[in-house]
């Protein structure tokens, strides 16, 4: 018979896996939907950039929303409402709609970001060992999944409507159940409960900014493997159609690895030197790839890439809600809104470069995140 601290960590975890199976179910169809709709590279990169930019605005009420209604409503209702707006994205008849409907997808997603973050701290708390890396690590498997999930739906040339329409339905039902098992009741930090809001000091502010320079950069390196990757297998290396989905499987699959594997190496060597090491590696591997081209290196690279950025924002996730002087929910909300700048930044320039140069050369800005993980 399981206890409740275990149906609370499998509840949790299977919001983890949902939320990357729905977000891997949405990249898999970028290229046709960009196809469809006969949209440039920098109109589509300015529509992906409405995701992070909704994702951006509602991540800011992250502590809002917790304090309010508790992490365990607003992880499951968020996670419902997210799968129901993959029908506005897969019937979406022009810009203004996908637009809208990455828009809203974001915003969605910020609040199950918050909310299953403060959940999964909830839980290692009753572990008493840290866990949160194997949930994030969940979540990867999630958009391996859904990764072949889209690639399946696009060998048997299923609509995109229908195939986001089976989504929903599917894991709708499967949030439903999860929810019953999440942790309820307040959120605060032991300690914390009932007591005056803690000052924010200047030492706690520097390791807020460096942390969300952590997960900006981390976000940078996966936007290259879930919005760019695809269209630069099939269109500059001339991949067959089937393949646009392998790089974004490769770093989603590698990235797995590395998160479950994570706890142990940080633990052993510190998270400093996994996190500079990893983006060296992963820096270096994609350097490699663009320097020489193929289909071959260039999902080997996202692979390697994936490897060394897998610990990253658990970690800086962690960190943040742990400062002291930083009241409940406001490192999460803080890293996870700004990692969200960098995605609602880099599609529109990823995309200008790609149209005034080529995609080759503006997926340069994966290394150059590179560099800033290592400098923070």
């Amino acid at each position: 018979m399981t206890t409740p601290r275990i149906r609370a960590r499998l509840a949790v975890s299977g919001l983890f896996l949902l939320n990357g199976v729905v977000f891997a179910n949405i990249v898999s169809r970028y290229p046709e939907l960009k196809s469809t709709l006969g949209l440039s590279n920098i109109q589509f990169g300015i529509a992906v950039a409405a995701y992070p930019l909704g994702a951006l605005i509602a991540g800011t009420l992250g502590g809002v929303l917790l304090a309010r209604w508790g992490s365990a409503r607003v992880a499951w209702v968020s996670t419902v409402l997210l799968c129901a707006n993959l029908l506005l994205i897969g019937f979406a008849q022009n810009v203004w709609m996908l637009g809208a409907g990455f828009a809203l997808a974001g915003a969605l997603d910020a609040c199950a970001d918050v909310a299953e973050n403060a959940q999964g701290l909830r839980v290692e708390r009753l572990f008493g060992r840290s866990v949160l890396n194997s949930m994030h690590g969940l979540w990867s498997v999630g958009a391996v999944l859904g990764g072949i999930m889209g690639a399946a739906a696009l060998g048997l040339q299923v609509p995109t409507g229908w195939h986001l329409t089976t989504v929903a339905v599917a894991f709708i039902a499967l949030a439903l159940t999860a929810a019953r098992s999440l942790l309820g009741g307040p959120d605060e930090r032991s300690g914390q409960v009932g007591s005056a809001r803690p000052k924010l000091r200047a030492t706690a502010i520097r390791t807020l900014i460096a942390l969300g320079l952590i997960g900006a950069s981390t976000n940078i390196m996966e936007d290259v493997g879930a919005t760019w990757s695809g269209l630069y297998l099939t269109t500059e290396l001339r991949g067959v159609a089937a393949i646009a989905t392998f790089g974004f499987v490769a770093l989603q699959s590698s990235q797995t690895l590395g998160r479950f594997l994570g706890d142990g190496l940080v633990t052993r060597f510190g998270d400093r030197l996994v996190a500079r090491v990893g983006a060296a590696v992963a820096g270096l591997a994609m350097s490699v790839a663009l320097i020489l081209p193929g289909v071959v290196t260039t999902i080997a690279a996202l692979a390697v890439v994936g490897l060394g950025i897998g610990t990253l924002i658990p970690g800086a996730i962690r960190t943040a809600e742990a400062l002291p002087g930083v009241s409940h929910g406001v490192g999460i909300a803080w890293v996870a809104t700004t990692t969200r700048v960098a995605l609602l930044v880099s599609p529109p320039l990823i995309g200008a470069f790609a149209d005034l140069f080529s995609l080759r050369v503006a997926l340069g800005a994966a290394p150059i995140a590179r560099v800033a993980m290592e400098k923070t």
